[in-house]
C-alpha cells in the first residue's frame, strides 16, 4: 500500500510540476514584453535588400549603413563601403522602406473609445481651447500603439479634439517611456474643426425629441465668424509690442502668424474647403486640409493657394449619394495629378490606424503608382508636418526610420514586417495582438 501511495504521490508531483510549467509559458506570452529601446549603440548595414527610397526612387540590390541615428549611406551595394566591426544585417529578398507616418490620430489620448472615460484624455470643454497641448497628454503605454508598429507605423501626430480651435498637435515617435522621449516635433500645429456647412437633420435627436437650431447653416457661419474674431485678435495682440496682461490663448496661436505653426482646418466638403481659402487669403497662413473627402472637385483651386491635404481613410463611402462609389479610392490620384501635396491617413475608430499601409495600397490600385502611394504616407507626410528634415525617406542624412519587409508593405496579403529601427534602435515587433495568439494557440493545442 506504501509503494502505491509513494507512486502516487511521484505522479501527482510531476502533473503540478507541468501544470506550473505550462501556466508560466501561458503567463509569459500574456505578459508585456515590449520595452523602448536603447539609443544605437553599433554601426548598422543592411544589405543587399531593395529600397524603396521615399521619393519615388527604388535602388535594387542596395545598402542602407546608419549610425547615431542617423543614415551614413543609401544606395548600391556596389558604392556601399561595409567596414569590419559593423553589424550586418542581410535583407536579400527583402524590401526596405522609410518609417510610415500616421498624420492625424488620438492614439495615445484615446484608448477605449466607448464608455470608459478613464482611459480617454483627447478633448476639453469649451470652444477655444488653442493653449490644450496634446502632447501632455499622450500615454506612451497604450496598448494599440505597438500594435501599429507592428505594420510598420513608426510616427504619428497626435491630435485634440472637441470645440472649434482643439487645440495644438505634436508628431511623437512610437517607442518611448514618457511623452518627453516620445516627442519629435512640438506643438507645430493648431487644429480647427470646421463647422458643417450641409444640413443633414440628426434622426437620433428627432428621435429624442431635440429641437435643432432653425437655421444649422447660418450657426455654423456665425461660429466660423467666431473663429475669424478671435484671429483678427490674437493678430493685433501678437503686433503688441507689451502687453498689459498676457493671454495663453493668444500666446498659443502666434506661430501661425509667422509660419512656424501650421493651421490644419477639418473639413471635407466643398463649401467648407473654400472657407478653408478665405483663410489663406485673409490671414495668410499655412493652412492643410484635414479629411477633404471632396478635395478632388477643386484641386486646382488648392493648388493655387498652396493648400495641402491629409486624407482620411479610403475605405469608406463617398461624401454625396451620386458620387462613384470608389471616389474615395480614385482621390489620391486626383490630387496627384493636379499637383496638390496630400497624405493618406486612417484614423478609423476600429483600426485605430494600422491599417493605414493598407489605404495606401488601395490607392495604387486606382492611378498611384506604388511609389506615389509609399510617399502619400511617408514623405508627403513628413512635408506636411514639417518634419521632411528628418525623416520620410531612406536618404542620407535623416534619422534611421526604417522598416523591413519580406514582401510589398502596401499589399495585406504579403506585407509582414520582420525588423524596424527608430533613430537607428531596433525595436521591439511584439505587441498585444500577437501575445494572444500566441496564447490561445497553447490553448488549443496548435503548438
Amino acid at each position: 500500500m506504501s509503494t502505491i501511495l509513494s507512486q502516487i504521490k511521484k505522479t501527482m508531483k510531476t502533473i503540478t510540476f507541468y501544470i506550473i510549467l505550462l501556466l508560466i509559458s501561458i503567463v509569459s506570452f500574456s505578459q508585456e514584453t515590449v520595452y523602448p529601446a536603447l539609443s544605437q549603440s553599433e554601426v548598422t548595414a543592411l544589405v543587399n535588400a531593395t529600397i524603396h527610397v521615399g521619393n519615388g526612387q527604388v535602388i535594387e540590390n542596395g545598402t542602407v549603413i546608419f549610425d547615431k541615428g542617423k543614415i551614413t549611406y543609401a544606395g548600391a551595394e556596389a558604392g556601399a563601403t561595409v567596414n569590419a566591426g559593423v553589424r550586418r544585417v542581410e535583407a536579400s529578398g527583402k524590401h526596405i522602406y522609410p518609417g510610415v507616418i500616421l498624420s492625424n490620430t488620438d492614439l495615445g489620448l484615446k484608448e477605449v473609445g466607448s464608455g470608459t472615460r478613464s482611459t480617454n484624455d483627447y478633448l476639453e470643454i469649451g470652444l477655444f481651447n488653442p493653449n490644450v497641448r496634446a502632447l501632455v497628454a499622450y500615454n506612451t503605454d497604450s496598448k494599440i500603439i505597438n500594435t501599429l508598429r507592428s505594420n510598420g507605423i513608426l510616427l504619428a501626430n497626435i491630435v485634440p479634439q472637441g470645440g472649434l480651435i482643439s487645440g495644438s498637435s505634436s508628431v511623437v515617435q512610437l517607442d518611448a517611456w514618457n511623452w518627453e522621449d516620445a516627442a519629435y516635433s512640438m506643438d507645430a500645429g493648431i487644429h480647427f474643426n470646421m463647422p458643417a456647412l450641409l444640413n443633414r437633420p440628426n434622426p437620433f435627436a428627432a428621435f429624442f425629441g431635440l429641437q435643432p437650431p432653425a437655421d444649422p447653416i447660418r450657426t455654423s457661419l456665425d461660429r466660423i465668424e467666431s473663429v475669424r474674431h478671435f484671429l483678427r485678435q490674437a493678430k493685433a495682440y501678437q503686433q503688441e509690442k507689451e502687453h498689459s496682461a498676457s493671454s495663453l490663448k493668444y500666446e498659443a496661436v502666434k506661430g501661425l502668424f509667422d509660419k512656424s505653426q501650421k493651421f490644419f482646418i477639418h473639413c471635407d466638403l466643398v463649401k467648407e474647403m473654400l472657407v478653408a481659402i478665405d483663410f489663406v487669403k485673409e490671414f495668410n497662413f499655412d493652412v492643410v486640409i484635414v479629411g477633404g473627402i471632396d478635395s478632388w472637385q477643386i484641386a486646382d483651386l488648392l493648388k493655387q493657394n498652396n493648400i495641402a491635404v491629409i486624407l482620411g481613410p479610403l475605405h469608406s463611402l463617398p461624401a454625396m449619394s451620386d458620387d462613384d462609389v470608389d471616389q474615395p479610392f480614385k482621390t489620391p490620384a486626383m490630387l496627384q495629378k493636379a499637383g496638390v501635396l496630400f497624405s493618406i491617413n486612417d484614423d478609423d475608430g476600429q483600426t485605430r490606424g494600422r491599417n493605414l499601409i493598407f489605404n495606401a495600397g488601395t490607392a495604387a490600385s486606382y492611378g498611384l503608382t506604388k511609389e506615389q502611394a509609399l510617399s502619400a504616407i511617408t514623405l508627403n507626410a513628413a512635408k506636411i508636418l514639417g518634419i521632411a528634415d528628418k525623416t520620410g525617406s531612406v536618404e542620407v542624412g535623416k534619422d534611421a526610420n526604417i522598416v523591413i519587409s519580406t514582401g510589398d508593405l502596401l499589399d495585406m496579403r504579403s506585407s509582414i514586417v520582420t525588423e524596424a529601427y527608430i533613430q537607428g534602435r531596433k525595436i521591439d515587433l511584439n505587441d498585444k495582438h500577437k501575445q494572444l495568439y500566441e496564447r490561445y494557440k497553447y490553448k488549443y493545442g496548435l503548438k
